[in-house]
C-alpha cells in the first residue's frame, strides 16, 4: 500500500535536528549534504547543509532536508502523530523528545482508551504520541 511519510524543513539545524531524534527514536540515520549533489543543481545553497537526511527503525521513517527556501514557519502547522506499540515507548519517546521543549498536554491516560499526550519539541515540531492500551507490552 502506498504509504505517507513526513518531510520536515530547518533552516539550516537539520542535522542537529535529526540526530536529536535519533536519540529519540533509535535507527539509522543517514545525511547527504548538498556538497554531495552531483555538478552544480544545488548552486547557491551552503555546501555544508543537509539536503536530505532519512531516518529509519522498523515501520518508522522520518525525513528532513535543510532545504533551499527561506526559514520555515516553525512546526508549520502540521502536528506528527506516532502510534507507540506499547507503555513502555510511548513513556520513552515522550520524555526524549520533551527534553528543552515544551510539554501541552501531558501523557495521561484518555477515554478512548488510549494514553496520550502532546508537546513542542526543542525545534519547534509538535507531535502528539498515541498508544493504544489492552495492546500487548
Amino acid at each position: 500500500m502506498t504509504q505517507i511519510n513526513a518531510y520536515l524543513s530547518f533552516g539550516g539545524n537539520c542535522r542537529e535536528a535529526m540526530t536529536f531524534y535519533q536519540h529519540c527514536f533509535g535507527g539509522e540515520l543517514e545525511v547527504k549534504t548538498f556538497s554531495e549533489a552531483p555538478g552544480d543543481m544545488m548552486a547557491g545553497a551552503a555546501k555544508d547543509q543537509v539536503m536530505h537526511a532519512r531516518l529509519s527503525n522498523g515501520g518508522l521513517l522520518l525525513m528532513a532536508s535543510d532545504g533551499l527556501q527561506e526559514a520555515p514557519v516553525k512546526g508549520n502547522l502540521v502536528n506528527l502523530n506516532i502510534n507507540c506499540s506499547s507503555e513502555k515507548e510511548i513513556n520513552s519517546f515522550f520524555e526524549k523528545l520533551s527534553e528543552g521543549g515544551h510539554i501541552t498536554m501531558p501523557l495521561a491516560d484518555q477515554f478512548w482508551g488510549a494514553r496520550f499526550g502532546m508537546l513542542i519539541d526543542k525545534f519547534g515540531i509538535a507531535w502528539m504520541l498515541n498508544w493504544e492500551k489492552g495492546g500487548i507490552d
